[in-house]
């Protein structure tokens, strides 16, 4: 190799490079590899990129080198063959919690979207899928009953007090009902109604009754939108036999998305509806974060080591006061331990009081009241709940920051980590929810969106979403990267994952 083909290096000594010498290649890919610390970035960032634009800057006048930044020559003896260099700097830059590979990747955009598209509603008490269905799809399931079967509409009413039932009843005589299905019981609108029996009935109004034939199709869409504007998007289609209260199947429809069975109702279904950036869909109880700090008492004795007298705990590390040594003596005395004795081999019982206190137990404690010394006897009140009280009342930032080192993240016990309010976790494609997907590996996440395959409309609807989504997942793969998944924080990725 000669010299103008070569970039030499010799007695590089920079940061932790040991005097070392090299010739590298000109005009070809050179890759530096080794173990973590052996001097990779020094060499390529700190001596040779170093160089190159150090060399750059003295090339230019006085004028223009008064703007750019002194750069000091690195620690070698000598670099030939080096032409003026770029660096693309491996940098992270990514430090917001809220960020995740999916976010920073943007194929949660793309699945939130699909999910307010395409995703199925399920109860959250039941477990039932809740379907908001049109007029259409209404119409649709009833003609599929055997041709010839009778039916009734019926509009399912709110329930109203008993006073004012009377009220509802001559109201719907006027606007021309003439039955009314109350507690399962058809009753008509000429005659004397009969309340007796429970006290707030449920009672249907009986929109239209119909045999089943192909001719009824737009008589029965127009009387199933009248029980729709009578009973904010209900309606019931009851079969019935010889006798109208004979119901041999009912049908329940909602224009809404309503579970029949709970009464649990959900929103109109938007993007937002699945960001935990995003109030409409962040869970309230960790604000999107998917985790809540807590004081933890492993960040309390951070070095299990050291006996109680030694400084174990940290918040009590700095005390030395008589007063605090007669009461740590009367602690432990009390429950048969040594002060002297290593925190990690203290009985659990005993790390169990020192953390959340010793509840109903009274503990007889040292105290000096006109110079007189005698015991006092009182609860302790605990490490954990006494730091939860300052955290509570403290006034400043500064306080709260200095009492968070005490402090360690756990998942959230409401939406498990998943980030989410109740109600966005519970939509759902092909049985699984946005926590579900955004939990597995790009891999597996390949696969999901391999088979996920709708029909009619809500294929049509995801083609497009899928295919970017599945252009994303093949980058991440290829670039060998598809052991991530898209939950993991943005910020515990390394410099190379997060490049």
């Amino acid at each position: 190799m000669t010299t103008i083909n070569a970039i030499t290096i010799e007695g590089a000594r920079q940061h932790n490079l040991k005097n070392i010498s090299l010739r590298l290649p000109r005009n070809q890919l050179v890759v530096i590899t080794g173990l973590s610390g052996s001097g990779k970035s020094t060499l390529a960032f700190d001596t040779l990129y170093a160089e190159g634009q150090r060399r750059y800057v003295e090339s230019l006048s006085t004028y223009a080198r008064q703007f750019l930044e002194r750069l000091e020559k690195p620690d070698v003896d000598l670099i030939e063959g080096l032409s003026p260099a770029i660096a693309i700097e491996q940098k992270t830059g990514i430090h917001n919690p809220r960020s995740t590979v999916g976010t920073v990747t943007e194929i949660y955009d793309f699945i939130r979207l699909l999910f307010a598209r395409v995703g199925i509603p399920y109860c959250y008490q039941c477990g039932q899928p809740i379907l908001a269905q049109t007029i259409d799809e209404m119409v649709e399931a009833v003609m599929e009953r055997p041709e010839g079967s009778r039916l009734m509409v019926l509009a399912p009413l709110a329930k109203e007090t008993a006073g004012s039932y009377q009220g509802l009843l001559k109201r719907l005589r006027k606007d021309g009902f003439a039955r009314v299905r109350i507690d399962g019981k058809i009753q008509t609108l000429d005659t004397a109604v009969d309340l007796s029996g429970t006290l707030s009935p449920p009672i249907d109004v009986v929109v239209d009754r119909l045999i089943l034939n192909p001719g009824i199709r737009n008589r029965l869409a127009d009387s199933m939108e009248l029980a729709i504007a009578r009973s904010e998007g209900q309606v019931e289609v009851a079969f019935v036999g010889n006798r109208m209260e004979e119901v041999k199947e009912a049908l329940h429809f909602s224009e809404n998305a309503t579970c029949k069975q709970c009464g649990v109702s959900y929103p109109e279904l938007s993007p937002a509806s699945f960001s935990f950036n995003s109030p409409h869909g962040a869970c309230p109880h960790c604000d999107g974060l998917g985790t809540i700090k807590r004081f933890s008492p492993l960040q309390v004795v951070p070095n299990p080591e050291l006996s109680l007298r030694e400084g174990a705990l940290s918040v009590w590390a700095h005390r030395r006061s008589v007063a605090f040594g007669e009461f740590l003596e009367d602690l432990t005395a009390f429950y048969g331990v040594d002060i002297y004795t290593a925190y990690r081999d203290l009985p659990e019982a005993f790390t169990t009081v020192l953390m959340y206190g010793s509840g109903d137990q009274q503990i007889p404690f040292t105290a000096h009241e006109n110079g007189r010394i005698k015991k006092v006897l009182k609860p302790f009140r605990g490490i954990i709940p006494h730091l939860q009280q300052q955290y509570a009342e403290a006034e400043s930032s500064a306080e709260k920051n200095a009492l968070s080192d005490y402090m360690a993240g756990s998942p959230c016990t409401h939406c498990k980590g998943s980030r989410l309010r109740r109600e966005s976790r519970q939509i759902k494609i092909n049985g699984a929810s946005v926590g579900d997907l955004t939990g597995r590996s790009i891999t597996d996440l390949q696969m999901f969106f391999k088979a996920f395959r709708p029909d009619g409309k809500r294929g049509l609807i995801s083609e497009k979403i899928i295919k970017e989504i599945a252009a994303r997942l093949a980058f991440l793969n290829d670039v060998g990267l598809s052991y991530l998944t898209l939950d993991r924080p943005a910020h515990t990725l390394s410099g190379g994952e997060s490049q």
